[in-house]
């Protein structure tokens, strides 16, 4: 398989469950850039909770954040592109307020939340940046909305749907995300593929969650990580092993690395 690029996916499919890069997973995708091909990371995570990542495997390309509302330069970490999402404030907290839920909320300058979770103690912990604000969001005073995150605790395709006129709708088991219209991974891809002169038929997808959804049906070969769902799966050109068992690195390996190809052979 002849690729250019890749664009991975980081939890469920670069990370393992405790949020570490596995030391073959690492290799891999080091045999990968050897060998002159472009790895990027493409996350729902922002920019701080990326970064430490992108810098421990030592990559040089863009990173995508907020599944593709923000494109953030690896060298200084600005913001290359950004889309942000237009809400009616109102209504969307109206509307939130009825349901046990938190709420996060990604703006330009920094995180706001209702509540604080083990995943913001984990965001605060591995991007060293605390939330810009924790309580009533209806008092916090933000301003360029990047993507709202809603943790219901369980899947709310009912609630989500009541967003679906204003906003791209990402549903989740335990909730849904709201970015800006035509937003994802892949509307961010396609904008680095023009800028790197890259066909999306020269690149590689890899990931597991209905964010990934997009990008593994555009590219040319789309992989679904074991742990996804049959969703993804069915989008997906191949589908690898599970993130904890190094899925990628197995598909890299097997698919995409020459010197494995060669003893093969």
């Amino acid at each position: 398989m002849n690729a250019r690029a890749i664009f991975i996916d980081m939890d469920g499919t670069l990370l393992n469950a405790s949020n570490d890069i596995s030391s073959r997973n690492l290799e891999a995708i080091n045999q990968l850039v050897r060998q002159e091909v472009k790895v990027f990371l493409a996350t729902g995570r922002h920019y701080e909770v990326t970064a430490p990542y992108h810098k421990e495997i030592g990559l040089r390309t863009p990173m995508i954040c907020l599944n593709g509302a923000a494109i953030h330069d690896p060298a200084t970490g600005r913001a290359l592109q950004m889309k942000t999402v237009q809400l009616n404030e109102e209504r969307f907290h109206h509307l939130t307020a009825k349901h046990p839920c938190n709420v996060m909320i990604h703006a330009t300058n920094g995180l706001y939340c209702k509540e604080i979770n083990e995943e913001v103690e984990y965001w605060t912990k591995i991007g060293q940046t605390p939330p810009q604000y924790i309580g009533d969001l209806r008092e916090a005073n933000y301003q360029n909305v990047l993507k709202y995150s809603v943790r219901t605790g369980e899947p709310s395709p009912e609630l989500s749907a009541l967003f679906k006129k204003e906003a791209e709708v990402i549903n989740w088991n335990d909730g849904f995300e709201l970015v800006a219209p035509n937003v994802s991974k892949w509307s961010a891809i396609k904008s680095l593929l023009r800028t790197y002169r890259i066909s999306p038929n020269e690149v590689v997808a890899i990931g597991d969650g209905p964010n990934d959804l997009e990008m593994l049906r555009h590219v040319g070969t789309g992989v679904a990580m074991e742990n996804a769902s049959e969703k993804v799966k069915a989008a997906a050109d191949f589908v690898t092993g599970h993130h904890e068992n190094d899925g990628l690195a197995e598909f890299i390996e097997r698919y995409l690395l020459k010197s494995y190809e060669s003893k093969v052979i």
